[in-house]
């Protein structure tokens, strides 16, 4: 078994609601905050996968949401 697979991980978010994972026993990166899910790196990765749906980080999904498209 590699030694990854024993590590529990955290996954994090920062202000962008931008997602990562981090190792549950470490203090987290500054500008990231926990989502309150922990577990296996497979467990954290599904979680993301579920929880991540649009990748823009949340200043250019406002932006974008701000910006007129002219109709043709």
């Amino acid at each position: 078994m590699d030694q990854e697979d024993s590590i529990q991980y955290k996954v994090v978010i920062n202000h962008e609601e931008q997602y990562s994972l981090w190792p549950a026993d470490r203090e987290n990166p500054k500008g990231w905050w926990d989502t309150g899910k922990t577990g296996s790196k497979e467990e954290c990765l599904v979680y993301v996968e579920q929880v991540w749906t649009d990748m823009r980080p949340k200043s250019l999904r406002e932006h974008m949401e701000g910006i007129e498209i002219p109709k043709k």
